[in-house]
């Protein structure tokens, strides 16, 4: 009877050791740590989705009708300027210039009749004069057919790579039909619209305003190697978007870039008087940003936050917080709304000195 009784105590003053246990874990688990947003001046890298653009991108059309005679260069390929990309058939040019050089003779020969019986007072000056203009005609329309037989064949303008060539060997093309397009791509322009407040911050905050170097993030969400510049800002905002575009240079020097691509123009913004917070205070749902808010009761309630701008660990807020706000820094998924909750306060400085310790 006296070992049940040993048994049972003891037993007692286990269950009572774990309750024990557990009862410090749960207060453990319920100390929360809070701080407050930050008010600072800084910048953060802004992402615009941009268009590319060849320096230049041209069509190459026919400005003679007739039959593609020859085809030189195949789709994708780097010319040179000046080499020749396709023929049409030359041949009625050809009749044409040998025709009006056949005229520009008879009109030298009746020209030189004419000077010697005019030098001889047979026929009068006027006829000399008439013979004259005869021959500058002749020669006007030799210049023309010339200039239609250069017609027939098309060479490149600038250096640059071939398009798609739609149309095959010995097809009858029409003046003005599309043969294929040629771009420039050793730099190419990088398009992308910023809003009206964005751009007036660019225009007037002349002292610490935003870097003209930028940068680009590919498709695949790698950076372009190669830093642009923004050169070009244009002259009228978009009515219906209130955003006005932003050109940028990049150089090409590998090609990688073609006219048509897309992907993400990177820009140092800066800002004055930014509300940040740390980025682990927020939560999100159906892509909305949350933070939990601790009232003077020490009660937590979420609130819902903009988010204008992303620095390393750090949310730049535009609205629905202030400075003077206590937000819950760690343990967001912990907390319910209007759970009162003990907390330790820790200054956003050291926050954010911890933060960029940790990043170090």
């Amino acid at each position: 009877m006296k070992k049940i009784v040993v048994l049972t105590g003891f037993c007692a003053l286990l269950c009572l050791i774990s309750c024990t246990t557990k009862k410090e874990e749960k207060e453990e688990a319920e100390k929360f740590t809070v701080t407050n947003p930050v008010k600072i001046d800084t910048s953060f890298s802004k992402e615009y989705v941009s268009q590319i653009r060849s320096v230049r991108n041209i069509e190459i059309r026919a400005q003679e009708k007739g039959f593609l005679q020859n085809i030189y260069v195949d789709e994708g390929q780097s010319v040179k300027a000046g080499q020749v990309l396709f023929r049409i058939m030359p041949k009625m040019y050809e009749a044409e210039l040998l025709k009006a050089l056949a005229e520009q003779k008879s009109a030298e020969i009746e020209l030189l009749n004419a000077k010697t019986l005019a030098d001889k007072n047979i026929v009068s000056k006027n006829e000399q004069a008439v013979a004259q203009a005869k021959l500058q005609a002749a020669k006007a329309e030799v210049a023309l057919a010339k200039l239609h037989l250069s017609f027939t064949e098309i060479r490149a303008p600038f250096d640059g790579t071939i398009d798609r060539i739609p149309l095959k060997l010995g097809s009858l093309i029409d003046e003005g039909e599309l043969l294929t397009s040629l771009s420039d791509n050793s730099q190419v322009f990088a398009y992308f619209n910023v809003s009206e407040p964005e751009y007036l911050q660019y225009q007037t905050d002349v002292k610490d305003r935003a870097e003209t170097n930028v940068k680009l993030l590919l498709a695949n969400g790698e950076l372009f190697k190669y830093k642009g510049n923004v050169e070009v800002i244009e002259s009228e905002f978009d009515n219906e978007t209130g955003n006005i575009a932003f050109r940028a240079r990049f150089p090409n020097s590998g090609k990688l870039l073609k006219n048509g691509e897309t992907g993400k123009v990177q820009m140092l913004v800066p800002l004055k008087n930014a509300i940040v917070i740390p980025q682990k205070a927020t939560y999100e749902i159906q892509d909305k940003k949350y933070v939990f808010v601790v009232d003077k009761n020490n009660k937590v309630s979420s609130k819902e936050i903009t988010i204008t701008g992303e620095i390393p660990d750090l949310y730049v807020v535009s609205s629905g917080l202030s400075e003077n706000d206590k937000i819950l820094l760690e343990g967001v998924q912990k907390v319910k709304e209007d759970d009162k909750i003990n907390f330790t306060y820790i200054t956003p400085q050291k926050v954010i000195n911890n933060l960029r310790l940790k990043a170090e």
